[in-house]
């Protein structure tokens, strides 16, 4: 029987190429010179450090950038509330989203039983497996979880017939 997963990955290697690249950037910019700004990665954390609420919008809009030039997808990443750090400093995490989490994917479910289109859909982790009789039927699923609103990226691997 044909089937694909549906998974949300954010590719790493080009997170830090674009952190990186971001802190050249900041390294060589006039209005960063002499400031403790940096942008840096814990695990699946960024960090954004600045001085002041300009700065750090500055750094956030970078970090952006960056990103959208490695064709990294900014909707996997959730940038948390500024808070106050040491030395008058401002820090503001961002959370990389790795893999579907429970809510979007009984959302997903919901909406593929609400067509009712014939396939299973079966959690396996934090991917959905999607299998079908037909290989059309799985791209209607497909082209339904792409018209879906969400906001974090998704994508169609593993597709087998």
């Amino acid at each position: 029987m044909p089937s694909f997963d549906i998974v949300s990955r954010t590719d790493i290697p080009e997170v830090d190429n674009a952190v990186q690249g971001a802190m050249r950037e900041i390294g060589t910019r006039f209005d960063f010179k002499g400031s403790q700004c940096s942008i840096g990665r814990n695990e699946e954390q960024l960090v954004l450090i600045a001085d002041d609420d300009l700065k750090l919008r500055q750094l956030k809009e970078l970090i952006q950038g960056y990103l959208a030039k490695r064709k990294v997808d900014v909707g996997s990443f959730e940038f948390n509330k500024p808070e106050a750090a040491t030395g008058n400093t401002l820090r503001q995490t961002v959370d990389i989203k790795q893999g579907l989490d429970r809510d979007l994917t009984s959302k997903i479910i919901k909406e593929i039983k609400s067509q009712k289109l014939k396939v299973q859909v079966s959690i396996q982790g934090d991917e959905l497996r999607v299998t079908g009789k037909k290989r059309d039927q799985l791209q209607e699923v497909i082209t339904l979880a792409k018209s879906l609103n969400i906001k974090q990226p998704l994508q169609f691997v593993n597709f087998r017939d």
